[in-house]
């Protein structure tokens, strides 16, 4: 690619509406450009570093098995209606009608339509198993687009989708796409770990995540540097590290506590340690109040805690749902509640804690497990700093996450929805069974672009970079440099070796700073030796230059490849 001639610019400051180090570089050095919140245009080099990703993740699903197809964006409602998930994506899904007035939605994900496809190819278990992926466009709804390629409405993924006649050949598959997935995330040197996820919308046996370590990643990573264990911190076990005391119970007492109506101010007036408090937390579960105490460090997992109830949506309670209970904000404790009740299941090992006392005012001290009510209890909490490993009672790390990837056991959740079954050896009708497996092509470029950067811009990879050489002339005025630029351009290209060439009339310093700031990886520049054929070659992390003749420069090039 000469410069001159083609689509390139570049932008000198940081972009003001980019709120993550890859969103402003990325935009900075021209390969996306934001068209309004969470949509993005793939410029020329940021399709190329996207095709490069998908090349290495197509090399890796191919060498395990899987047939690439192209799934419609544009899909008939009904499908999802038949899995029962056009309710559970809720405002998410793009919902429109054809001119018949036909449902139709643009694919947040294309489990239906894959087992839709699988009819046509299943009758018997002689016709499984088979894995079938693809590279495409989805469309979510966020609520809050944000951190650049990270949180979009409109992004492409790669899905795939394997089909099996039993829970066996679902663990062979799933295990194939693991190492797949494992393959492709190391060949792209991507520092990441494989954590357990909640299922989620997705539903099924098990989820994991591959999460790229940042400092920006909207998940946070529990892992054990001890063992193997890692986890989402969304479905994390708490195990806390030191036990509630043993006391003896003391009798239970009302008391005042005026304009008290967090649990940090109930704590300071009565001067209590907080970890002797429990809290309460009034929310709307599917439409009903249900209040959830936790001990007062703690803070509530609305994961963990739809997972218990089986609901589906989960947000804070409004006055009118409150207003159907005895419930009193700010104050309520779960002392004779009149609507259901949750508390966290560290609250029967505590004694003579302070709660609300369900009066305005007022909270009740010396509360002990015997003096409550609740419906249920369990682990409804976010571990926390100084909280034990599960497998092996070590403390746990924390650590910030980008989810580049995730693999899900769905099991037969599907195929019971939409009849997906075949004809086992006995003649008889089995459901089959699927697994789903997913990497998002923008966030995985974010988070190379998050691990590999300076204060010059992008560090890349060499096997993702757009192109892996770039050719400055730093006059274009003088004919040496210009014809010494070209002939090196045409050899590389002659080699089969795609290049840039900056033969742009800007200063030398444009030059050097934009080549830094698009982290091509190798720089060759041709300056005032050019009449001697002798030019100029440093890496993108390297701290000098060195002169090469043409013959060494040649020489070194072959062993770059």
């Amino acid at each position: 690619m000469k410069l001159k001639d083609s689509y390139f610019f570049t932008i000198r400051e940081d972009v003001r509406d980019e709120d993550s180090v890859s969103g402003n570089l990325l935009t900075r050095a021209g390969y996306v450009k934001k068209t309004s919140a969470g949509v993005y245009i793939m410029l020329p080099l940021g399709l190329k570093v996207q095709n490069n990703i998908e090349n290495i993740i197509r090399r890796h699903m191919n060498a395990a098995g899987a047939q690439e197809v192209k799934m419609p964006a544009l899909i008939a409602a009904e499908y999802y209606e038949e899995s029962g998930r056009l309710k559970g994506f809720g405002p998410s899904i793009f919902k429109l009608k054809d001119r018949t007035a036909k449902d139709f939605v643009l694919g947040p994900t294309h489990e239906e339509l894959f087992a839709y496809a699988a009819k046509s190819m299943i009758k018997s278990y002689k016709n499984m198993p088979f894995n079938l992926y693809q590279f495409q466009t989805k469309f979510r709804d966020e609520p809050r687009a944000r951190f650049g390629l990270v949180r979009v409405k409109e992004f492409v993924m790669k899905d795939a989708y394997s089909f099996d006649a039993d829970e066996k050949g679902l663990d062979i598959s799933y295990r194939k796409m693991f190492d797949a997935y494992k393959a492709s995330f190391d060949e792209m040197g991507i520092d990441y770990r494989v954590v357990k996820a909640d299922t989620g919308v997705m539903g099924g046996l098990l989820s994991e995540e591959f999460q790229a370590i940042a400092p920006l990643g909207e998940d946070t990573v529990l892992y054990c540097e001890d063992c193997d264990y890692a986890s989402n911190l969304e479905v994390a076990k708490t195990v806390r590290s030191e036990k509630h005391e043993k006391k003896e119970h003391l009798p239970l007492e009302k008391v005042e506590t005026p304009h008290c109506e967090s649990i940090e101010k109930v704590a300071e007036f009565l001067h209590l340690d907080m970890k002797d408090t429990v809290k309460a937390l009034l929310m709307n579960v599917d439409g009903e109040l249900v209040v959830f105490f936790t001990n007062g460090e703690r803070e509530l997992n609305e994961s963990k805690a739809l997972k218990l109830l089986g609901g589906q949506e989960i947000s804070f309670a409004d006055d009118e749902l409150i207003a159907k209970s005895n419930a009193v904000p700010g104050y309520c404790g779960p002392l004779n509640l009149n609507c259901k009740t949750v508390i966290d299941e560290e609250i029967l090992e505590m004694s003579n804690f302070c709660c609300g006392a369900n009066e305005e005012g007022c909270h009740c001290i010396n509360v002990n497990p015997e003096d409550i009510r609740y419906d249920i209890v369990g682990d409804i909490v976010n571990a926390k700093d100084g909280d034990l490993c599960p497998v092996c009672g070590r403390k746990l790390k924390f650590t910030k996450g980008i989810e580049v990837g995730n693999t899900f056991k769905l099991g037969t959740k599907y195929s019971k929805a939409m009849g997906l079954q075949y004809l086992d050896v006995e003649n008889k009708l089995q459901d089959v069974w699927m697994g789903s497996y997913g990497i998002g092509l923008g966030r995985t470029m974010a988070a190379i672009v998050e691990q590999s950067h300076d204060e010059k811009g992008i560090i890349w990879p060499e096997n993702i970079a757009p192109y892996k050489f770039i050719i400055l002339i730093m006059s274009t005025k003088d004919d040496v440099q210009n014809q010494l630029g070209e002939e090196i351009y045409h050899a590389l290209n002659a080699k089969g070796i795609e290049c840039i060439l900056d033969d742009r009339d800007e200063r030398p310093g444009v030059k050097f700073n934009d080549a830094e700031l698009i982290g091509i990886p190798y720089r060759i520049t041709v300056g005032k030796k050019a009449g001697e054929r002798i030019v100029e070659f440093k890496s993108r992390t390297g701290e000098n230059a060195e002169e090469l003749s043409l013959e060494q420069l040649y020489e070194k090039l072959n062993n770059l490849q």
